[in-house]
């Protein structure tokens, strides 16, 4: 399979958001202009987008909202579920578990995991938190698609590994840590901070 940009599959992402709206509208078509003008993008930009993947709709008719939606969902891979763990039960981690919108885009939390004895067997959404320790033996007897490390640095990198020594093959990453993972292991990072400097970035006067 060809690479695709990562900047192609986020407006992709955008796209479905936006169909998936029309959708509730009850609008049936929809034209690569209206696409574009949600998006902020140019309709030119959409179509090129689209065609990276067949071809979509009919000239002068526009594309199917309801088709459309489905094929970007098998596009984006969005057209089954994802088991999630996640490793680090802090504040972030748990606010991560008992975010909604992660099943509703059929990405589950499976499991929650931690080092800390006053969290571990306690329940967080109906989860419970389990010892970090025997984050190998539950991977082991539970894949998992997707691994999301919400630790401090120092433990990331081994928290890494043992994911992908047990074949998680997709990692988001939180941790303020630079991790290493094979060619083949999809690696997220999310640097909150990184993000609000090139806000304060905007703001600032020079």
């Amino acid at each position: 399979m060809r690479r695709i940009a990562e900047s192609t599959v986020r407006r992709l992402s955008l796209y479905l958001s936006f169909l998936e709206e029309f959708e509730t509208q009850g609008t049936d078509t929809v034209s690569s202009e209206a696409l574009a003008l949600r998006g902020r993008t140019t309709s030119a930009q959409v179509r090129k987008d689209l065609s990276h993947f067949g071809s979509f709709g009919k000239r002068g008719l526009g594309y199917g909202v309801p088709q459309l939606a489905e094929r970007l969902r098998s596009i984006l891979g969005l057209d089954r579920r994802y088991r999630m763990v996640v490793i680090g039960a802090g504040k972030l981690g748990s606010a991560l578990v008992q975010h909604r919108g992660f099943s509703e885009r059929w990405f589950d939390v499976v499991a929650i995991f931690d080092n800390d004895p006053a969290k571990i067997g306690r329940a967080l959404d109906g989860i419970t938190i389990l010892d970090v320790g025997r984050l190998e033996e539950y991977l082991g007897q539970t894949p998992a698609d997707i691994g999301v490390i919400v630790t401090p640095a120092d433990p990331a990198q081994s928290v890494a590994d043992l994911l992908v020594a047990t074949k998680v093959r997709a990692i988001l990453n939180f941790a303020p840590a630079q991790l290493s993972v094979p060619h083949d292991v999809a690696l997220r990072n999310v640097n909150l901070s990184l993000e609000l400097e090139a806000l304060a970035f905007t703001l600032a006067d020079y």
